[in-house]
């Protein structure tokens, strides 16, 4: 049974993750990891924090997925761009860093 062209993008990005982490040094990996880390809280605590409206919430998860994409790619710089973007939402709307 073909997939569907979400599930192919899905399973395409986690092969090239896959892939691209077993050629990347050790240090780049854990600072890949960090970012992660703090991605993966800061976006939990903006998802669950209350008073949010709803273009505020597409916005987070339109950066999030874009900080997850860079974090696939490799790219450091370009995620802690996003973090920091989220890190500017969550100022704006009160919610603790």
């Amino acid at each position: 049974m073909p997939t569907g062209p979400c599930a192919a993008d899905r399973q395409t990005r986690d092969y090239a993750k896959d892939e691209l982490r077993k050629v990347l040094p050790v240090h780049l990996r854990e600072d890949l990891d960090s970012v992660a880390i703090y991605l993966s809280v800061k976006g939990r605590r903006l998802q669950n924090a209350h008073g949010i409206d709803a273009a505020t919430r597409q916005d987070i998860h339109y950066i999030s997925a874009r900080a997850g994409m860079a974090l696939d790619l490799a790219h450091p710089t370009a995620a802690r761009r996003e973090l920091e973007r989220l890190e500017a939402i969550a100022r704006r709307c009160g919610v603790e860093p």
